[in-house]
């Protein structure tokens, strides 16, 4: 890690609001896409999965702690399909994207033109590395403060039901009207067999309403919906 690398994490850090002092080598380590370590060698140093094996375990114990504390009412199995809505990779990479990590990502050159910092699936990796970062380096105390800020309204979308599935809720919504119908096509798919990104659309009555991205058809079509609902007020 040179000089200027380190400067770039003292800001991230600045950023996201840390005063206390940090492991920086744990910090890059957590922003290192596995393709930077394939195309560097041992010299680029160790990639984010172990960190984001961590990590995610870290989230997962944040927002289960919360929803059970916050909601106590809520069923077990409420709990688990709202704790599924929050920690989840389009949630995840919204939470990477409010603290600007792709930007501080180190990529190999191959996936960095395919756009892998903007790619929800690196983002949603990097912010659960990220966490278990911080959390091996300044405590569980101020990354639940993180989690929680961050999450925040994927949190108040699950307790009102949203969770996460779409499709179904614009299916309703849509046959509402008895003569409406919902439709799903697959535009385009890229990237190698291992890490294909999809490209979906969802139509009403064949009139295009939204696209969305994901690395299944359906995290696409889910997408697709999500971004629907919100275009109709449904969602906020």
């Amino acid at each position: 890690m040179n000089g200027n690398r380190k400067k770039q994490l003292e800001q991230l850090l600045e950023e996201v609001g840390i005063k206390d002092k940090v492991d920086l080598t744990l910090v890059h380590q957590a922003l290192i896409h596995p393709s930077y370590v394939y195309e560097g060698g041992a010299a680029a140093g160790e990639h984010n999965q172990r960190l984001e094996f961590l990590g995610d375990a870290v989230v997962g114990l944040v927002i289960g702690q919360f929803l059970f504390e916050k909601y106590p009412h809520k069923t077990e199995g409420e709990l688990t399909k709202m704790r599924a809505a929050v920690v989840c990779e389009p949630a995840l990479a919204r939470a990477a994207q409010q603290l600007n990590l792709g930007q501080y990502l180190l990529l190999g050159r191959g996936e960095e033109m395919m756009g892998g910092a903007k790619r929800p699936s690196n983002l949603a990796d990097c912010f659960e590395a990220f966490a278990g970062a911080l959390y091996l380096t300044v405590g569980l105390d101020f990354v639940r403060n993180l989690i929680l800020r961050v999450l925040h309204h994927d949190i108040i979308q699950a307790a009102q039901g949203n969770y996460g599935d779409f499709k179904t809720q614009l299916q309703e919504y849509i046959q509402r009207a008895p003569e409406s119908r919902v439709s799903y096509q697959i535009l385009a798919e890229t990237g190698p067999d291992h890490d294909k990104l999809f490209l979906a659309a969802v139509y009403c009555n064949d009139e295009e309403m939204a696209r969305g991205q994901g690395r299944t058809k359906k995290e696409a079509e889910q997408q697709a919906a999500r971004l629907a609902l919100l275009k109709l007020g449904v969602l906020q």
